[in-house]
C-alpha cells in the first residue's frame, strides 16, 4: 500500500475543503473499482463534475484519483460510524453533496448454509444499511436546497432472485422497495431518485467473491454500459433503468405471469 496519506481535497472557498468550481459535486461509493471506478470515469469528462471517490482500496482509490482529478475520501461503510464520517468529509470537502452515486457493495455466493451470522451482517450492513445511512445524511442538505440527485445500485439479483445467491439478492431486494417508498415522499422536493438495476457485470467483483460467474445468460456487461446508466439517471427523469435493458423482460412476465415465470426461473435459472 501507497505510504502517501490519501488526498482529501484542496483548501479554499468551503471550509476544510476544494475551492468552488461552479460544477456539481458527486460523491461515488465503491469508487476504488468497478462499477464506481467506471462512473468515475464516465463523470470525469467534460468538467460537469467534482468527483468526492470513496473506497478501502487506498491503491486503486488513488489510481481512480489520478486519472479522474477526483479527491480521495476512503471509509469503510459497514458501520453507521463509518457512513457518518464519510458524509461529513464529503460536506467537508466539497461543501455541498449535489449527488449521490450510491454503488458499493459487497457479494457471495454458495449454500446459505454456509454463511456465518457475521457475514450475512456483513452484507446486510454494506449492502443496505450503508446505503440507507447516507442517505439519511446527505438528503437534509439536498432538500434545503431543493435539488438534488440520489441513485442507488441495485441488482436484478434484488428483483428475480437467484439460485446461490439468497442473502445477496435478500440485500439487493431491499433496496426495490426503499428506492421506490422514499420517492413517493419526495416528490415535489426538487430532489430526484433512481435505481439502477444491472444483471451480472464484468468486473472484479465475482473474483472477489470468492465465486466466479458460471451461467451462459445472462452475459456479463462493461462496467461502461453501467456507468452510462447511471449518467442517464443523473441527467434524466427516468425512475429505474435495468442493465441490459432486455432484462425488463422477464420482469414484466414475473409481474404478469409469476407461475411460469417461476418455472422458467428454476429451470435457467
Amino acid at each position: 500500500m501507497r505510504a502517501s496519506p490519501p488526498h482529501r481535497g484542496t483548501p479554499g472557498a468551503h471550509p476544510g475543503g476544494r475551492p468552488s468550481t461552479g460544477r456539481r459535486v458527486a460523491l461515488i461509493t465503491g469508487a476504488s473499482s468497478g462499477i464506481g471506478a467506471a462512473v468515475a470515469d464516465r463523470l470525469s469528462t467534460g468538467g460537469r463534475w467534482d468527483l468526492l471517490l470513496n473506497g478501502r482500496d487506498l491503491d486503486r482509490l488513488s489510481d481512480v484519483a489520478a486519472r479522474t482529478g477526483g479527491s480521495m475520501l476512503p471509509e469503510d461503510l459497514g458501520s453507521p460510524e463509518g457512513c457518518r464520517r464519510l458524509a461529513g468529509d464529503a460536506l467537508a470537502a466539497g461543501g455541498r453533496v449535489d449527488a449521490l452515486v450510491a454503488a458499493a457493495g459487497l457479494g457471495w455466493a454458495g449454500a446459505y448454509t454456509d454463511m456465518t451470522p457475521a457475514l450475512v451482517n456483513r452484507l446486510v450492513n454494506v449492502n443496505v444499511c450503508a446505503v440507507m445511512h447516507l442517505v439519511s445524511q446527505l438528503l437534509p442538505q439536498m432538500l434545503a436546497r431543493g435539488s438534488g440527485r440520489l441513485v442507488v445500485l441495485g441488482s436484478v439479483a434484488g428483483r428475480f432472485g437467484v439460485r446461490g445467491e439468497a442473502a445477496y439478492a435478500a440485500t439487493k431486494g431491499a433496496l426495490i422497495p426503499f428506492v421506490r417508498s422514499l420517492r413517493y415522499e419526495l416528490r415535489g422536493t426538487g430532489v430526484r431518485l433512481c435505481l439502477v438495476l444491472p444483471g451480472p457485470v464484468d468486473t472484479p467483483f465475482f473474483d472477489r467473491r470468492g465465486t466466479p460467474y458460471t451461467r451462459s445468460r445472462p452475459r456479463p456487461v462493461a462496467a461502461g454500459r453501467v456507468a452510462a446508466a447511471v449518467e442517464e439517471a443523473l441527467t434524466g427523469d427516468r425512475h429505474e433503468i435495468t442493465v441490459p435493458r432486455w432484462l425488463e423482460v422477464p420482469a414484466r412476465l414475473q409481474g404478469v405471469a409469476p407461475h411460469l415465470f417461476h418455472r422458467l426461473a428454476t429451470r435457467f435459472g
